[in-house]
């Protein structure tokens, strides 16, 4: 009579094989599809609210300046608007590398939002140039934080709002807990450009509204072809874990 034990019974290198294949699969295949609608409604509601304010654009624009210059922050403000799209910049850089390495799915998915990104930009320098909106600070008296821009340099929509609701728009569709900084610093950057003197109220609020509308859009768009190319590269790393 021939005795086994339990070890050489247990076909450990093919569970191994089985759970690698699975962890490789969780980490590389799209998972469910990226969740854009609320950057369209967000989208919408700002640009109705573009809509009903815009009337009252110079009386908002002189309070918000005069109560700014009160404050006594110049430096502040003018840091902030200056300075602070460079935050939702390196919250994006960070969001993609950790998506690099530890969720592909999410990685391809900023890749569309990236895609909106520079879209978002360049259709916002198109439209300024066919509107050339003059800045706020050319006709009124208020002094501001910032030197009004020369002419030629047009102001509706903003695109430190556009560029600002772009990159928190990226980053919280891939990693959803990044709503608690990405959408106060975007909010932030956009009051600063008001506060500093430079654009109307209307200008940021719209200038928001493209940037999360576009974004949104890319991901939809491109979403079918990024998660085709998840999939071939799940297979191929598959193949090649199976083969090592």
């Amino acid at each position: 009579m021939v005795v086994r034990s339990v070890e050489s019974m247990t076909p450990e290198p093919k569970l191994m094989t089985i759970s690698s294949s699975r962890n490789i699969r969780r980490r590389w295949l799209p998972n469910r599809p990226p969740r854009v609608g609320w950057a369209l409604v967000l989208a919408t509601v700002l640009a109705i609210s573009t809509a009903f304010i815009y009337a009252a654009r110079g009386v908002m624009y002189a309070s918000a300046v005069r109560w700014a210059n009160g404050l006594e922050m110049d430096s502040g403000i003018e840091f902030l608007a200056e300075k602070g799209l460079l935050a939702l910049v390196a919250l994006t850089a960070g969001v993609a590398l950790w998506t690099f390495f530890c969720s592909r799915r999410q990685f391809w998915t900023l890749v569309s939002a990236g895609v909106g990104v520079v879209t978002a930009y360049a259709l916002s320098e198109c439209i300024k140039v066919l509107v050339a909106e003059p800045r706020p600070c050319t006709a009124s008296t208020v002094s501001t934080v910032i030197a009004c821009p020369a002419a030629g340099d047009w102001s509706w929509p903003s695109n430190h709002a556009v560029l600002a609701a772009a990159f928190a728009t990226a980053c919280i569709i891939t990693q959803t807990r990044t709503v608690w900084v990405a959408a106060p610093l975007a909010a932030v950057v956009a009051a600063s450009r008001v506060l500093a003197g430079v654009h109307y109220v209307h200008d940021v609020l719209s200038g928001l509204a493209l940037g999360a509308a576009i974004v949104a859009t890319a991901v939809i768009a491109l979403g079918p072809l990024l998660n085709r190319k998840a999939a071939a590269e799940t297979t191929e790393v598959a193949t090649k874990g199976s083969l090592g």
